[in-house]
């Protein structure tokens, strides 16, 4: 699967989002609104993502600042997939407040795992008060 963010590759993506974890539902009304979907064309060692992921899960539960979903599933999904090779993909909420993370088989055709991440609002300059 080539590097897409087309609406037919979102349409894609949003129909593969089904029951993998928790943040299926949201990554799809993400996608339906607007949402920029991205899909890397290379291929990422499992253990690489798998301990990113686990990283993010175990900073979230320590700071317990940052909201996320689906990311302890995501972790034992990927845990479960070792020694193999997998694609990663993102989805980019268009009001900017959540990111998702897909993982995918390394064809890129099955849709493993999903999580999402709530960002930090961040002021923008109209949020500033004073002359």
């Amino acid at each position: 699967m080539a590097t897409e963010d087309e609406p037919s590759s979102q349409l894609a993506i949003a129909t593969m989002l089904t029951d993998q974890t928790s943040a299926r539902k949201p990554a799809r009304e993400a996608i339906a609104a607007g949402a920029e979907v991205r899909v890397l064309d290379r291929e990422v060692p499992q253990w690489m993502v798998a301990g990113i992921a686990a990283t993010r899960l175990r900073r979230t539960l320590a700071r317990g600042l940052q909201e996320t979903i689906g990311l302890d599933e995501t972790v034992e999904i990927l845990a479960r997939h070792r020694g193999k090779q997998l694609r990663t993909g993102t989805i980019d909420a268009a009001d900017r407040l959540w990111f998702f993370n897909l993982y995918f088989d390394v064809t890129g055709t099955e849709l493993l795992a999903c999580s999402g991440v709530k960002r930090s609002r961040r002021p923008s300059t109209n949020d500033s008060f004073g002359p």
